[in-house]
């Protein structure tokens, strides 16, 4: 279920060329303070994945709610679920 919520939020996520030594940038909008850069949009993209699979800890450590992206969303009741 997990997988499916990263999954829901890797597709929702906008990807900008920037001026910088990693030029790829990608953030999810839904997911306050998440964002990634690379210097390949893989390499972006891998690291925006990685970004969110943290940000996703970091909340249910904390019982903090975790908004819905599409269909997919994250019980922090202890459960998981994709709705």
């Amino acid at each position: 279920m997990l997988i499916q919520y990263i999954k829901a939020a890797l597709e929702h996520a906008k990807y900008e060329i920037i001026d910088d030594e990693e030029p790829y940038y990608g953030e999810v909008p839904e997911l306050q303070g998440v964002w990634a850069s690379g210097e390949t949009l893989e390499e972006c993209r891998k690291n925006l994945e990685e970004v969110i699979d943290e940000w996703i800890i970091i909340r249910l450590r904390k019982g903090l709610t975790i908004p819905p992206i599409g269909n997919s969303h994250i019980e922090t009741t202890g459960e998981m679920a994709v709705a």
